[in-house]
């Protein structure tokens, strides 16, 4: 019997990690959560080329291993469980300096992994050239260059998986911090032999978590009663008393310089210049223009929803109507079944039905929407414009992503603020959102636009859309003043370059929504 692989996909936000799980995948996935979290839980199955198959699980986009939030918390849990067979760490190579910060914290802590370089033919077309073979032999790691849209690149990644998922080494990579940092991550690995051997990990790399405070060691340390979990606050003080700064200031310091080292080994600029991103984003985030733009963006959506998902809906009615009701309705009286249960599964389950039917083109075509923005680049820069105004309602800008995710649906826009580091935006943002018109009560929107303002149905609809925000937000400035006192979390976003959309990432994120 063939083994079955698990492979992990794992690296920043917008680096192009989920576009290579779909390309290798395809429509081979499940959509499901973490256990005990909210936080999405992404599957699929690749057809290895020499035999057999391997599940790959696309995890939570993270910028660093630390679990201070859900993201960082179940991917640092699935690094440590043993699960995978291999990690797959996925690097934008037009971003390569940010994003090999990761790469040394999955190094740190000895996992098998390759480095998967992706938007290759961008960083070509920025005149951007890296030395694959000499960053591999760097890092001691295998690195391999994608364009995760091409069909061939990704038949040679799944061939370069496949010969390492059966043949996982770990790579041996160590670089060295101040000389005070490495007296103090000394003693505390004498003394983290217990969470080490828990963990099943180096106890370097304990003793170094335990330096950055990191929550879920610190947890296992002192559950254990290890030595190290005593010494920790005194180690990051003598630090702090020499260096005159905190340790994970330190240490986060020496691994940019190891990076950037590296990055002046590799990396080759030819040309400079000002590329379409930069110019769309002078208008796009422009501290008059980006909100009207943005509400521009937002009117058009509802206009093509209320315009192309409303003249499905009867359709759908009449489609539901035959198959739920009449089809029920002919088979039951066919079979001479009772007339109770003809009006229980015709006329009461059917008629539901039918009528859950007609919410269909507009929640579909809403999310086709939302997911052509957001495979643009687009969506991340609206959170981003957005911050300023959240920020006056007591919450960070990423709390409007869960906003905005409730005008698909309440439900996973309640769950989505999991995400939110802080307990307290948490429950500001989940008062919220409610407010936000979800997909369910556009076909209602629509029919008394419809009924009552027939010459412009579409403005109606985006009025009272526009009523439900400003109820939103007089609760958010309430709730602020009241029981939900004190500053919001810090926002950081990644800006990803503008692209293409492409129509079958966009079809598969809706479905996998809808």
């Amino acid at each position: 019997m063939k083994k079955m692989f698990r492979i992990g996909l794992i690296g920043n936000p917008n680096s192009g990690k989920t576009t290579v799980f779909n390309g290798l995948t395809g429509a081979r996935q499940r959509i499901g959560n973490w256990p005990g979290v909210t936080v999405e839980k992404k599957e699929g199955e690749l057809r290895l080329p020499g035999g057999g198959e391997a599940t790959l699980v696309d995890l939570p986009g993270v910028y660093s291993l630390t679990a201070l939030s859900e993201d960082e918390r179940v991917t640092l849990e699935y690094a440590l469980s043993g699960q995978a067979d291999l990690f797959v760490n996925v690097v934008d190579a037009t971003n390569l300096e940010r994003n090999l910060y990761l790469t040394l914290l999955l190094l740190e802590l000895k996992v098998p992994m390759i480095m998967v370089l992706t938007m290759m033919d961008i960083a070509r077309n920025r005149k951007i050239h890296i030395d694959l073979e000499h960053m591999a032999r760097h890092l001691n790691c295998p690195v391999i260059g994608v364009n995760a849209q091409n069909p061939r690149e990704i038949a040679a990644l799944a061939q370069a998986l496949d010969e390492a998922a059966r043949a996982p080494a770990v790579r041996l990579f160590q670089y060295d911090y101040p000389d005070e940092v490495e007296r103090e991550i000394s003693v505390l690995e004498a003394g983290s032999s217990l969470t080490a051997k828990a963990l099943e990990v180096p106890a370097r790399w304990v003793a170094i978590r335990l330096l950055e405070g990191d929550p879920l060691v610190m947890e296992k340390a002192a559950g254990l009663k290890d030595l190290a979990s005593v010494l920790a606050g005194e180690c990051a003080a003598r630090i702090g008393h020499v260096l005159k700064e905190t340790p994970d200031v330190i240490l986060a310091e020496t691994r940019y310089g190891v990076i950037q080292g590296l990055c002046r080994d590799v990396l080759r600029h030819t040309e400079l210049k000002e590329y379409f991103t930069a110019k769309a984003d002078k208008v796009i985030l422009n501290r008059f223009l980006g909100i009207p733009f943005f509400l521009l963006v937002m009117y058009a959506v509802f206009w093509l929803t209320q315009t192309v998902g409303g003249a499905f809906i009867d359709f759908f009615d009449l489609a539901g109507g035959a198959l739920f009701v009449e089809g029920t309705q002919a088979l039951l009286t066919h079979v001479a079944a009772p007339g109770w249960l003809v009006a229980l599964l015709a006329g009461g389950i059917g008629a539901g039905l039918q009528t859950m039917a007609t919410f269909i083109p507009p929640i579909f075509f809403m999310f086709f929407c939302l997911s052509l923005l957001e495979d643009s680049g687009y969506m991340a820069r609206a959170a981003f414009v957005m911050d300023r105004f959240m920020s006056w309602l007591g919450l960070p800008g990423k709390s409007f992503v869960p906003m905005l995710v409730g005008f698909g649906c309440s439900v996973p826009a309640i769950m989505a603020t999991r995400t939110l580091e802080s307990r307290r935006d948490r429950f500001l943002t989940i008062f919220m959102v409610p407010f936000m018109s979800c997909g369910a009560k556009l076909p209602v929107y629509v029919v008394f636009g419809a009924a009552f303002f027939s010459a412009h149905p579409g403005r109606m609809v985006f009025w009272i859309y526009v009523s439900g925000i400003v109820l939103a937000v007089l609760t958010g400035l309430l709730m602020k003043r009241t029981l939900f006192q004190g500053e919001p979390s810090h926002f950081i976003m990644e800006l990803p370059p503008y692209h293409l959309p492409r129509l079958k990432h966009i079809l598969l994120h809706t479905w996998d929504r809808l």
